[in-house]
């Protein structure tokens, strides 16, 4: 049944049941208030055209500034959602701040330097593929048995690759990851958000140190080169800031994206077998996942910075706007009645949101697609017959309504054997 309740939505932190809930939200309208951890109001912008209207229209803001709440005090300290919100990055930047901070990045991620990446990530699909068939194996039998493939294949890969872009050594990706875990989980309580966010400042400063040392062929030696050049480029707090949003969107968008597609396609294996019948490709899968099962559900923050009608809805001036992407790729008026089904065949006369859109439309989504597809094709060529070791319902979620994914996905590379 529909939620025509008046009453805000509570926003699960947990993650759990994120596609239900956020049908009950389409139906109540395209903005609706919501409540998140630490009693805070808000609004979620939930349906496709309204959504594609709002991330582009010019009264709304990303810098914290114009967050009333925030400004006023009234955040509690070690808010879950406060390091995303106030990060100094093009992420919570508005106009000239946004373009000179984009700026810097484009300048290193092109791309010419992205494709430049694929015999890389092939080298390393290749790698891991063979060290996910040693995770599997029963030393006891020599059988192969049931493996996480989220934590030995879908999380090493997107974050070798952007350690190597960012110039991040292997001794500190394992911690980063964890650290972003933390930063994006809207369970994480208030003591363990203030360790994190000074753990990962911490970390990041032995990324620049090690950098300004020995600069190379990265992102980080990038913008050192550009802040010695002209301090008023970049400040400290920028720098560090770029790097944190770019250890979290670089990794963990790309780590949901594998997984919910590898999910995607065993529950669904009519639909793997038309990308073997050369009916779809592996990019049509990455793209009906995006839209079917977004990577990131609730992203925050927007703020209007008049009151702003959006839809038969107005959303005071000032509210944070958490915009979900999850909930506008199943949108009926956008993509029809059959909006709810992974169709990989699906060839939708709107592209999915799922990246963003406008001038904060993600500039990590050619990295996200060729790594995926690469690490789809190769998974599958290589486990043709990969399969889930746990029921899809029992698949536990990621604490969290930011990130949209599994906590870890179990599967058997191979056929169970049969019983003796």
């Amino acid at each position: 049944m529909p939620d025509r309740s008046d009453a805000p939505h509570r926003l699960d932190p947990t993650g759990a049941d994120q596609h239900a809930a956020n049908e009950r939200l389409r139906a109540r309208g395209p903005a609706v208030p919501v409540v998140l951890p630490g009693e805070v109001a808000a609004v979620a912008v939930t349906r496709y055209e309204e959504l594609k209207e709002f991330l582009t229209h010019p009264d709304v803001a990303k810098n914290a500034r114009h967050f009333t709440a925030l400004r006023e005090g009234a955040i509690p300290p070690g808010w879950p959602l406060t390091t995303i919100a106030t990060v100094e990055s093009m992420t919570t930047a508005d106009g000239n701040d946004h373009r000179r901070l984009r700026g810097l990045v484009t300048q290193v991620l092109t791309p010419r330097r992205i494709e430049g990446l694929r015999p890389r990530v092939e080298e390393l699909t290749t790698r891991l593929l063979h060290a996910l068939g040693e995770a599997a194996l029963d030393r006891e039998t020599g059988t192969s048995g049931v493996v996480d493939l989220r934590e030995h294949f879908a999380l090493p890969l997107p974050m070798a690759v952007i350690g190597e872009l960012l110039g991040v050594d292997s001794d500190l990706q394992e911690q980063l990851h964890q650290l972003s875990d933390l930063i994006v989980s809207t369970t994480t309580t208030p003591e363990r958000v203030l360790a994190a966010n000074r753990a990962m400042a911490d970390v990041l400063g032995i990324v620049v140190a090690r950098r300004r040392a020995a600069p190379g062929d990265d992102l980080t030696s990038a913008l050192l080169a550009a802040q010695a050049e002209d301090g008023d480029r970049l400040t400290d707090r920028e720098l560090v800031g770029t790097l944190l949003l770019m250890v979290i969107a670089g990794h963990e968008t790309t780590l949901n994206l594998i997984t919910n597609a590898v999910r995607a396609l065993c529950t669904h294996p009519e639909q793997l077998a038309l990308v073997r019948a050369g009916k779809a490709d592996w990019g049509d899968v990455v793209e009906e996942t995006l839209r079917y099962d977004s990577p990131v559900s609730f992203f925050p923050f927007r703020y209007p910075t008049c009151d702003l009608a959006v839809g038969d809805a107005v959303i005071p001036r000032g509210t944070p706007v958490l915009v979900s992407y999850t909930a506008a790729g199943r949108d009926e008026r956008a993509y029809g009645p059959d909006a709810s089904r992974f169709d990989v065949t699906r060839r939708p006369t709107v592209r999915h949101l799922s990246f963003g859109h406008g001038p904060h439309y993600c500039l990590g989504a050619a990295l996200a697609r060729l790594e995926a597809t690469t690490a789809l094709a190769a998974l599958f060529d290589r486990y043709p017959d990969l399969a889930l070791a746990v029921p899809d319902h029992d698949l536990p979620r990621h604490p969290s309504f930011v990130g949209n994914s599994t906590e870890t996905l179990p599967v058997r590379l191979h056929p169970e054997p049969a019983s003796r």
